[in-house]
């Protein structure tokens, strides 16, 4: 796998140059492999999913705010000579995808927010639990109970918990903060790139309300609730999640990369 001064990704090129990358970008103490599987089901788009800066296989320290993460974006989008692309998060990734979207909308064709709001909170007892080393697994157990619904398998609950226990404390401890603090609600009008939402009917991190706000508040966008499905909607339903991206990208008039 590839790696852009020290942040690791994966990516498919579809050899499409007249339509804008997407860049797919994972939750608090996600890696790319969220996503991973979408760069098979988009075969027809140049994707690229990388694993945030502190995360997974990508050097350095996690962020402390999600403004700080969407300037590492910005950067990703730089030093891969990306003019514009389609920024696609899921949770804490949505989070980072709206702040670029409003602090460098030159740079976005089009935006896809799966759990997302356009504000987060994250309880106290988490926040806490997260802080204190002997107690991380019980932190990672109160989050991943909370990603799924009761119909996600087993075995994918298990990976994402694997998964997230590899991470640092301090990493994990810095997502949950930068999310506790994030609020953007006042400037969602400020956005007039087109907007997908996307949200589990099931979700109890960030239920439909939530995304029914970014809805509301931001002029040209749409929404779409996805049945049986949690928080990590685009793992407990990867096909019905690829298909509506592919609808909406197909829909958008994207004729040229500028």
């Amino acid at each position: 796998m590839p790696f852009s001064e020290g942040v690791h990704y994966s990516y498919h090129h579809s050899g499409n140059e007249n339509r804008p990358p997407l860049i797919l970008i994972h939750g608090a103490g996600g890696i790319y492999l969220t996503w991973h599987p979408y760069l098979r089901r988009l075969q027809n788009e140049t994707v690229y999913a990388l694993d945030l800066p502190g995360h997974g296989e990508s050097q350095g320290a996690g962020r402390q705010s999600i403004d700080a993460y969407a300037e590492d974006i910005l950067h990703f989008l730089d030093r891969l000579n990306i003019q514009k692309a389609v920024l696609v998060g899921i949770s804490m990734g949505s989070a980072i995808t709206l702040t670029a979207a409003v602090v460098y909308p030159e740079r976005i064709a089009a935006l896809a927010l799966l759990g997302g709001g356009g504000k987060m909170r994250v309880a106290n007892a988490v926040l806490e639990t997260a802080a204190n080393p002997h107690t991380f697994e019980a932190a990672v157990d109160m989050i991943n109970a909370g990603c799924f619904s009761e119909h996600a398998a087993p075995e994918l609950i298990s990976l994402s918990k694997q998964h997230m226990l590899k991470l640092s404390p301090s990493v994990l401890l810095g997502d949950f903060q930068a999310c506790n603090q994030f609020n953007i609600m006042d400037r969602l009008s400020q956005i007039n790139i087109p907007t997908l939402i996307l949200c589990g009917m099931l979700d109890k991190m960030m239920p439909p309300k939530f995304s029914e706000s970014l809805r509301d508040g931001i002029p040209n966008s749409r929404i779409h609730l996805v049945e049986h499905a949690g928080h990590m909607l685009q793992l407990e339903q990867p096909e019905k999640i690829a298909a509506l991206l592919k609808q909406f990208l197909d829909e958008l008039p994207l004729h040229s990369k500028l």
